[in-house]
């Protein structure tokens, strides 16, 4: 995997973006845009972006005060520029949003509506060291009923208002894509969405997400040639998510020197898995604080995960470290066919510190700091685990082990396998699983045995 040749690739393709966005600067107060913080600015900002895209391209300029909108689409070539101390707010209204390729997700809830969004665009860009806030709370249920009331909607607009809640960001079949420098805050559903897309580069933005529910961080959904570098994400649910929506694979990934926090998972593949991930390489890492999982690479829906390099990650305060699990759950989207079950194969995890969460933090107490598990008739081919350090906080006292259950159909979670009989390593279903310098230490004593392996064949080195 030659992940330098990926990055120089998407740097050229930038740079002719570049190039074509200087042409000209559309400012949207000349289209009648107001930062006032009061006046809905939809058509005004989708003016200049239409205007600057039927022109040629350039920058479309938000600056100075703070603009609310509905659903704005980028077009060809337009690159938006939201200035320090400028805000982008979403607008508290669900009726000013529309929707791009909705579709349901795997809570099963309604997907597709966004803030700024794009569909077969090319040559697309958001930076600034502005703010885009999703206003994600106006979504909860509470403030949605004072809504409902203010506007004194019809019964039948009551059913559906509000369901389809709005992602930030999302970017649909899309090519050469920037997004720089620029803060983005709580939105309310995911906050940026790649879907089958190419040649994107996420690079030195700041993402605080915990808004509402399922408030991922960055998405990377059947798309391919990406980087995410030297990113701050703080989440309610996953940080970087490597997904598949769709039969299409997401692969030639770089994410690299990113400080993560997240509620739910931290580096993610999954669950959403019905296309293929490989050559995807994640490096220098940060990773706090995290409640949920910290790498957790899933192939539940048919994705075949290969020739994934995992290195140089530190973590400190995070439930379960490493989870690995390939299941036979077997979703479908967008009335996609179903899968065969999937397989993982030539994953190499290396050069981890980690430290985990204490007794009374932990989801799963007493905590495990790797769980690798394919199932009776699907085994994990390989994977490796190389110079791996692990802090644990021992077991509880009055500690009952019970056998783990399979659940190979089921939602792929660490936690809801309970308490595992080892404290450091438990691996089962497993062809081939090289260990080579993994070590774990306990701040208290454990009851359990440091590794088990169970129709695994690990090797020692």
């Amino acid at each position: 995997m030659k992940y330098e040749k990926i990055l120089v690739v998407i740097l050229s393709l930038l740079a002719v973006t570049s190039c074509k966005s200087i042409k000209k600067e559309y400012d949207v107060t000349e289209f009648g845009a107001v930062g006032d913080s009061l006046t809905i600015n939809t058509t005004s900002i989708q003016k200049a972006i239409d205007a600057c895209s039927k022109n040629g391209g350039g920058t479309v300029s938000i600056s100075g005060g703070t603009y609310i909108s509905g659903t704005i689409i980028l077009k060809d070539n337009v690159t938006l520029y939201i200035s320090e101390g400028t805000k982008l707010i979403g607008s508290s209204n669900p009726l000013d949003y529309q929707s791009i390729d909705t579709f349901i997700d795997a809570t099963g809830q309604k997907r597709g509506n966004c803030l700024i969004g794009s569909r077969n665009a090319n040559n697309i860009g958001i930076s600034g060291k502005g703010i885009i806030d999703g206003n994600g709370k106006s979504f909860l249920s509470k403030n949605l009923a004072a809504k409902i009331k203010e506007l004194n909607l019809s019964e039948s607009d009551k059913k559906s208002f509000g369901i389809n809640r709005p992602f930030l960001l999302r970017f649909v079949k899309s090519s050469n894509i920037l997004i720089q420098d620029i803060n983005l805050k709580q939105p309310a559903a995911w906050t940026c969405h790649f879907y089958q897309s190419n040649n994107i580069q996420v690079n030195n933005i700041n993402i605080y997400s915990h808004a509402h529910h399922n408030n991922d961080g960055i998405d990377l959904d059947s798309s391919y040639n990406a980087t995410i570098t030297n990113c701050q994400i703080d989440t309610g649910d996953d940080a970087i998510c490597i997904k598949a929506t769709s039969p299409l694979p997401t692969y030639n990934i770089l994410v690299e020197n990113c400080t993560l926090k997240s509620d739910w998972g931290a580096l993610k593949f999954g669950t959403e898995s019905m296309g293929d991930f490989h050559d995807i390489k994640i490096q220098n890492c940060k990773i706090h604080d995290t409640k949920g999982g910290g790498i957790k690479l899933l192939s539940v829906d048919g994705a075949n995960i290969y020739n994934i390099d995992i290195n140089n990650i530190k973590m400190n305060k995070v439930d379960m470290p490493i989870f690995i699990r390939l299941g036979e759950r077997l979703r479908t989207y967008r009335d996609a066919d179903k899968q065969d079950v999937g397989s993982i194969k030539s994953v190499n995890i290396s050069n981890i510190n980690a430290t985990t969460q204490n007794l009374k933090n932990s989801r799963v107490s007493s905590p495990t700091g790797i769980f690798v598990s394919g199932t009776p008739n699907h085994k994990i081919s390989s994977v490796s685990l190389e110079n791996i350090a692990i802090t644990l906080p021992g077991s509880e006292d009055n500690l009952i082990l019970t056998p783990v259950e399979e659940q190979e159909k089921a939602y792929p979670e660490f936690s809801f396998f309970k308490v595992l009989p080892a404290y450091g390593l438990y691996a089962r279903h497993i062809d081939s699983i090289k260990v080579s310098n993994v070590t774990f230490k306990t701040t208290h004593k454990d009851i359990r045995e440091e590794a088990v392996f169970k129709n695994a064949n690990p090797i020692f080195n």
